[in-house]
């Protein structure tokens, strides 16, 4: 069979297809009429009209089971081996010629986001729709599938020329047919698409399977830097991928060996100068590399889909923390773990925690739930906000962290029963210096104040905005200028050492005369 023998009959049949399923059909209907009546009569003539529209219909359903065209709802592994055959066809033919082609990946941009706030078939409209968009802009050959969730895989037919410059002219289309407003019912949806592409020039292997694992890595780069962006495929990526994917079985196989574990770094109360608390800091000691930044290992445990699995060790050790720090005789009264978004979307979360808190024997009240105010600013999920207002009915206090990056509403504020708002660095840096960042921070404590909830200044990094902050009110403080992310162990010299200091030096704080 030629190379592209498959590829050229599904072509043929979506000819003879719009011949007889368009107006263009009717030009053979008397040569067809003619011929059946001289040769067989009324009889052939009879059966012409009964055996004739079943042959188109059923050469209409094989074409739909088969064709580039695929319904939204068709997707899985038989569509992505498809794909990768007609790659693989249009490559041997291409080449030979001197033809280029390339493969594209389109995804959806918060799609999780969009299932969990309108539901599935509001979300199964927008993939047809979508589906429809894109078609709209392709070529009749170019065949496009549904690989998973909100992701589509696109062959484009070969053509004289595909360089970089077309390719991301074609993917500007896409991305503006896809982000047409979606009518679903009395509500108006706005989505947008990121879009990984590989040219067949610079694939790393001739064949359909090395393309499509190309743009896929291109896609996940893209994703890297935000929605609606669109990269294509280099070499460079390719050793990125593989450095990636070994870090995440490298962090997924330290999740389990205990090797990630919380640091804890001190809250001090500004009334009194003692210890409020200690936030929970997930760590990596790698035994060959040494400590790797959060900021490295964070996004490799999100795309192995461990966050979930992060969340239960730090508050397993959390509370480990807690009964040891009272049994050695030091008051802390509360330890804060930051809770995700993906752990906030379990629906099984406050029974979760009410569990581990029963097994510690500890109160509800000594467990800070720290929340980003961008999630707060963004969630319109119900089961975040049911499980946010479980905790808070649990005893859980409920700490806003980062406050003043994610606008987080005064209504929202009061819906998630916030206690307490951690004031972002960004507006601590300098307080004592800046009169700029000075208003800025006594705006917030004065609305704070109105609302009844505590405060606390994160990033506090010398005496002097320790000193400004507890004057203007903020309640609490914390920073490497009072202590560091620490181990368990170290924690118990620095309260000693700490509790020391109160009782040698005069304290900072309002309640001081």
């Amino acid at each position: 069979m030629p190379p592209l023998a498959g590829f050229s009959n599904a072509l043929s049949r979506r000819t003879i297809l719009n011949i007889f399923n368009g107006p263009q059909a009717l030009a053979f209907l008397p040569a067809l009429t003619l011929a059946s009546f001289w040769i067989g009569g009324e009889g052939a003539l009879l059966g012409l009209a009964l055996l004739l529209p079943a042959v188109v219909a059923l050469a209409g359903q094989k074409e739909l089971a088969s064709g580039a065209h695929p319904p939204a709802e068709t997707n899985g592994l038989g569509q992505r081996a498809r794909l990768e055959k007609t790659l693989d066809n249009i490559l041997q033919i291409a080449r030979p010629n001197g033809r280029t082609t390339a493969c594209m990946v389109v995804e959806l941009d918060d799609y999780a986001m969009l299932l969990a706030r309108l539901g599935h078939k509001a979300a199964d409209d927008i993939l047809r729709r979508t589906v429809d968009r894109l078609r709209g802009v392709l070529r009749d050959n170019d065949l496009i599938v549904r690989l998973d969730g909100a992701e589509f895989a696109i062959a484009l037919a070969p053509v004289r020329r595909a360089d970089l410059e077309s390719l991301i002219q074609i993917s500007a289309r896409l991305q503006s047919a896809v982000s047409e407003p979606v009518s679903l019912d009395t509500t108006t949806v706005y989505v947008s698409c990121s879009i990984g592409f590989c040219l067949s020039t610079r694939a790393p292997d001739i064949t359909g399977e090395a393309m499509l694992e190309a743009a896929e890595q291109a896609l996940n780069n893209a994703k890297e830097d935000g929605p609606g962006t669109i990269r294509g495929y280099s070499p460079e990526m390719q050793h990125k991928a593989k450095a990636q994917n070994a870090l995440i079985q490298d962090v997924t196989q330290a999740l389990e060996d205990g090797h990630i574990i919380p640091w804890f770094q001190p809250q001090i109360s500004t009334d009194t100068g003692e210890v409020s608390g200690f936030e929970a800091m997930a760590r990596w000691h790698h035994p060959e590399r040494g400590m790797i930044s959060p900021g490295d290992f964070l996004p490799a445990i999100e795309q192995a889909g461990m966050f979930e699995r992060l969340g239960e060790v730090i508050l397993y050790h959390s509370l480990t923390c807690l009964k040891k720090w009272d049994k050695a005789g030091f008051k802390v009264p509360q330890v804060g773990v930051n809770f995700s978004e993906h752990e906030l979307r379990n629906p099984k979360l406050v029974d979760k925690i009410r569990w581990e808190l029963d097994r510690f024997d500890l109160a509800p009240n000594r467990l800070n739930v720290e929340i980003l105010d961008t999630v707060i600013a963004e969630a319109d999920d119900d089961v975040i906000t049911r499980n946010i207002a479980g905790l808070a009915t649990l005893g859980c206090a409920i700490d806003l962290d980062d406050f003043g990056t994610g606008h987080a509403s005064i209504s929202n504020i009061r819906r998630f029963a916030v206690e307490r708002i951690k004031i972002d660095r960004s507006f601590v840096t300098k307080v004592d210096t800046d009169p700029e960042q000075q208003r800025m921070v006594s705006a917030i404590l004065t609305m704070a104040e109105q609302l009844n909830l505590k405060t606390l200044g994160e990033g506090v990094e010398t005496a002097g905005e320790h000193a400004m902050l507890a004057q203007l009110g903020c309640t609490h403080v914390q920073g490497f200028g009072l202590g560091r992310p620490m181990p368990y162990a170290d924690t118990l010299n620095w309260m000693q050492k700490h509790r020391e200091k109160l009782a040698e030096t005069p304290k900072i704080g309002r309640g001081i005369g």
